[in-house]
């Protein structure tokens, strides 16, 4: 019994599948949403890249 109660006390090995079950979801995510990703990435670099052309000109 108190083996049972000490094996589900133990809680080392929780951060790490925490951790990688984060990383699954935001793996997941990306691959998901890539293409928005993508779009929204190049506009803000065409943002970017016109207002500082207005500046330097």
């Amino acid at each position: 019994m108190k083996e049972k109660k000490r094996f589900f006390a133990d809680n080392k090995g929780v951060t790490s599948i925490e951790i990688v079950l984060i990383l699954v979801v935001i793996i997941a995510l990306v691959v998901i949403f890539k293409d928005q990703i993508v779009q929204i990435v190049e506009k803000a670099f065409r943002s970017i890249t016109a207002n500082t052309d207005a500046i330097l000109n």
